[in-house]
């Protein structure tokens, strides 16, 4: 390509060879997140569940986190949650959507089932105690997917974190703020969710020269 004077593709077709350090991860098109959040807003998934899978929707919440919200973490008044995170053990602060803090009080206040526990989420069935562990979570996430008819993707909070992630970056809200709001301890974890953005790659792509379109 010496012969066409463009270094840059020179460059780029040279970092061909360069394995990828991320995979690609999948995200929630727009009309499976539309179809998600009605179902979460109907009746035909349970206001726990609900509250569970919009919360893990819009914050990026991980699933140890969600299992281990406590009903004194919920601001109702500023609508935030300030929790410890589990995993970091740094303090993270979220703003909670309409949706999720409806979906929260609803659950709280006419499904939760009475019980000396003060966490968030707990069993159906007796011991009304917390969830066991992020499985119990993954179940959740997995049957409300099923309910909303979006069957083609794999559920779960850490599907549901990188979808966050996405749409905060289609956004164009910065690395740093998205890395805080996921609490991230090391920002450069963030650096992963780069590979989710697709419309804003496809603006890196050098454009092909005439002369050199066979």
């Amino acid at each position: 390509m010496t012969f066409i004077n463009r270094g840059d593709l020179i460059d780029a077709v040279n970092l061909t060879g360069v394995k990828r350090s991320h995979r690609i991860l999948p995200v929630l098109s727009d009309h499976d997140q539309e179809l998600l959040v009605q179902a979460c807003m109907s009746k035909i998934v349970s206001a726990r569940d609900s509250a569970i899978t919009l919360l893990a929707l819009t914050t990026g919440l991980r699933a140890c986190d969600i299992v281990a919200l406590r009903l004194i973490d919920i601001n109702w008044r500023e609508r935030t949650i300030g929790i410890i995170q589990q995993k970091t053990h740094n303090p993270l602060t979220l703003p909670l959507t309409v949706m999720v803090t409806s979906k929260l009080g609803a659950y709280i206040l006419d499904e939760r089932p009475d019980s000396n526990d003060d966490h968030v989420f707990l069993r159906c069935v007796a011991p009304h105690t917390k969830l066991s562990d992020h499985s119990s979570i993954y179940r959740v996430t997995k049957e409300t997917f099923r309910k909303a008819g979006v069957t083609d993707i794999k559920a779960g909070t850490s599907f549901l974190r990188h979808n966050a992630a996405s749409r905060l970056l289609r956004a164009y809200v910065p690395l740093a703020t998205i890395s805080a709001v996921l609490g991230h301890a090391n920002p450069e974890s963030t650096n992963l969710y780069m590979s989710v953005d697709d419309d804003h790659l496809r603006e890196c792509v050098l454009p092909v020269p005439t002369g050199a379109r066979s």
